[in-house]
């Protein structure tokens, strides 16, 4: 599968989720969270992280389906560790991404990354 980055934020990955979620719905996008590490880890006790070999790291993974008026949503991927989150979209011969909504996607998120720090 082709999942190369497209953006970096300089935020941690929770963050850059709530940013990119607004973003995506201030374009007229629909994102829905399909798959999030933290909860899928959340059950084992013996699953050390491989980048920083303990359980109580910030790694993080978040899948979202984005839809738009394609018959099919796209796959985006945030990964985060070490206080950033870079953003990918799925996109290969098995899934293939409508190419108007990869560029509403680029588009939306094509902006200086603003978020407000949280105190």
């Amino acid at each position: 599968m082709s999942i190369s980055p497209f953006l970096s934020i300089n935020h941690p990955c929770e963050q850059a989720l709530r940013w990119t979620k607004r973003r995506l719905s201030r374009a007229g996008l629909r994102a829905m969270q399909t798959f999030d590490l933290h909860t899928a880890r959340a059950g084992l006790h013996d699953c050390p992280c491989p980048n920083h070999g303990t359980e109580d790291c910030d790694c993080q993974m978040v899948i979202l389906l984005v839809y738009g008026n394609a018959d099919a949503p796209a796959t985006l991927f945030l990964h985060g560790n070490d206080g950033q989150t870079w953003l990918s979209i799925a996109d290969e011969p098995r899934q293939r991404t409508d190419s108007k909504l990869l560029t509403g996607i680029k588009q939306a998120l094509d902006a200086p990354v603003s978020i407000p720090q949280i105190v």
